[in-house]
């Protein structure tokens, strides 16, 4: 029961992107995107435990909720950033016309959705997932970051493309 929900919502998706994909690279890519977001969303919304050495089903219950104890460095914060890099890239990839400023704005969003909606289904299906200020941090700094990157690249790209045409 406390799978349900994620198995439905990545079911549906799935085929809505394969359906929708009329071009070949986009379908790549739109593939590539949803295999991302199955992952992220079964490390996310299911009740899966990672500690280190082993990978364990974690028991019935609501999780904790921290919204003021901030702790902007260590493992779990680094790992909540890169989880998110790959998400920064595929947005700009996607709409390569939007500023960084909005990019970040929708990593807080993103990741004020994500612990909200952690905090709802640990509360609803007793996945067992805490809600933490800490994760909503370190998921907006890992799509601004993976955005900076594709930006750098673009930058390079195109200095590397004006040398070659001197």
């Amino acid at each position: 029961m406390r799978w349900m929900p994620v198995l439905f919502l990545l079911g549906i998706s799935g085929l809505i992107v394969l359906i929708n994909q009329h071009k070949i690279t986009h379908r790549y890519l739109a593939a590539f995107g949803w295999l991302y977001l199955t992952g992220l969303a079964i490390i996310l919304f299911t009740p899966i435990s990672y500690d280190g050495t082993s990978i364990s089903i974690m028991p019935s219950g609501t999780g904790r909720v921290n919204l003021r104890n901030f702790y902007l460095h260590g493992l779990q914060f680094w790992e909540n950033i890169i989880l998110t890099v790959p998400l920064g890239i595929l947005l700009k990839k996607m709409v390569p016309q939007m500023p960084l400023l909005v990019i970040a704005i929708l990593g807080v969003i993103f990741g004020g959705a994500v612990e909200s909606f952690q905090y709802f289904m640990s509360n609803h299906w007793l996945i067992n997932r805490s809600s933490d200020i800490n994760d909503v941090i370190a998921n907006a700094a890992g799509i601004i970051i993976g955005s900076l990157a594709v930006i750098v690249y673009q930058f390079y790209q195109e200095k590397n493309h004006l040398k070659q045409d001197n």
